[in-house]
């Protein structure tokens, strides 16, 4: 296995909340990640606009929607509507099984990370 890597997501307020309070352990993506990922910075969406806490990745699911679903319901965080408008056309789905989740005591810009403007879905992120 190569260098795993860490990366910056934007999530919205409602679904950092859910993370923090251990309800939703996964975060679901409509692509996987070309490399291999670590850690998630959780980037919190308006109206925070702050780098919140992280989380590493204990795996990786790829599969399709319904089984996915399947797989990861119990902890999703969403409910089966939001999901499946999310995944909607698509024949795979990816979730990230979130673990170590911590919260910052004090939020971050994105500037302390060598981001210059919110990512519409992730970027990756060197050495913070």
């Amino acid at each position: 296995m190569g260098r795993t890597r860490t990366i910056l997501l934007s999530i919205n307020p409602e679904h950092v909340s859910k993370i923090f309070d251990n309800t939703k352990k996964y975060e679901f993506r409509r692509i996987r990640c070309k490399f291999d990922i670590s850690t998630i910075l959780i980037y919190c969406t308006c109206p925070v606009k702050k780098v919140v806490g992280e989380a590493h990745v204990k795996t990786v699911i790829v599969d399709s929607p319904e089984s996915l679903w399947s797989k990861t319901n119990g902890a999703a965080g969403i409910n089966k509507k939001f999901y499946d408008s999310y995944f909607s056309g698509r024949d795979t789905a990816v979730a990230y099984e979130l673990s170590n989740v911590k919260k910052y005591d004090r939020a971050k810009e994105l500037s302390e990370y060598g981001v210059k403007v919110a990512p519409q879905s992730f970027v990756y992120v060197e050495d913070y």
